[in-house]
């Protein structure tokens, strides 16, 4: 290609270049502006200054709990019909969910997913910053700004010790996910990610799912977080906290000898948006009970509205009307 710009030109001679050019020729890790560098500056200030007693109440509220792996959730009250999908549909299929620790980024969801018996850990100096409302599409200001409390829940839980399952609230259980993990057989790996199905230039080289992974709480998964913290204003330079997750994967792979293990697509256990937009005998397998799925993540869509409309064709969807767009009472 030209220099800085176009699309490759097979007929151009063979030069160096980076692996964040695609094919078209748009170059995808640009370094951050400084309005990205001063906002997270602003956010990581306020992480700093109140980490002593975040990390205090947060271990009692852990101890507490008295768990051997947590399973990590965040959410915002536009998103909150999701989460209380996920508690519903996994309370009718028999699961206490004693092991679920949501981090919700508003009172409002606070007040919803303990009206369902979950336990919940919420700090409004750090959370005052992400927007309450749902986001219009995959990416845009409120979806990035809301990717800050995946950062914030996994380190403070990963620092303090403990293994934990990270999901998004777009999951649904058909099975209890850690009964996988923690399975003795299970090749032993420092993180476990879904994989996303998206082979983009911008996921290599892991296309992992950051909706749904498992972590191993040891020095070497405590600095790749600590990392993850530091480095998140890439994610509103990029738009996407996947992409800045996976880069890191890579570097701590290489440098920190970091084990990453992505279950290859074709596995049954964990689907997720490929196989519901282009597997369709998988997805009827999912449908008809006959597949090996512990949970399905619904990837792979533009907002909750899709959301909501493709768990209700899959027979997933477990709220009334009446329910959504509600606060708690």
């Amino acid at each position: 290609r030209p220099d800085h710009y176009g699309a490759l030109n097979s007929k151009m001679p063979l030069k160096l270049t980076s692996r964040a050019w695609t094919a078209a020729g748009r170059q995808e890790f640009t370094p951050p502006k400084e309005r990205h560098v001063k906002k997270h500056q602003e956010k990581l200030l306020t992480y700093l200054t109140e980490a002593v007693n975040i990390k205090s109440r947060l271990k009692t509220l852990l101890q507490k709990m008295n768990q051997k792996t947590v399973v990590v959730l965040t959410c915002n009250h536009g998103q909150s019909e999701l989460l209380m999908n996920f508690a519903c549909s996994a309370r009718a299929r028999g699961f206490d969910l004693l092991n679920v620790l949501v981090f919700p980024t508003d009172m409002e969801t606070k007040e919803l997913a303990e009206g369902m018996g979950l336990a919940t850990f919420y700090e409004e100096k750090i959370m005052a910053s992400i927007p309450k409302a749902e986001a219009s599409v995959y990416g845009d200001s409120i979806f990035t700004s809301v990717m800050f409390a995946k950062v914030l829940c996994v380190q403070l839980v990963n620092e303090l010790g403990y293994d934990l399952l990270f999901q998004d609230a777009d999951v649904v259980w058909y099975k209890d996910p850690l009964d996988y993990f923690h399975d003795k057989s299970l090749p032993e790996f420092d993180i476990y990610f879904q994989d996303d199905g998206s082979r983009q230039e911008r996921y290599a080289p892991y296309s992992a799912n950051t909706g749904f992974y498992y972590v191993r709480s040891n020095d070497v998964t405590k600095h790749l977080f600590r990392h993850m913290l530091y480095s998140s204003d890439l994610i509103d330079a990029w738009n996407s906290h996947q992409q800045v997750l996976i880069s890191l994967l890579a570097e701590h792979s290489s440098v920190m000898g970091l084990s990453v293990k992505i279950f290859p697509k074709e596995m049954e256990e964990f689907p997720g948006g490929l196989q519901y937009h282009r597997k369709k005998e998988s997805l009827k397998k999912i449908i008809s009970g006959d597949s090996k799925a512990y949970i399905f993540h619904m990837s792979w869509t533009n907002n909750k509205k899709d959301k909501l409309k493709f768990f209700q064709q899959m027979g997933e969807w477990y709220l009334n009307e009446q329910c959504i767009g509600k606060e708690a009472h």
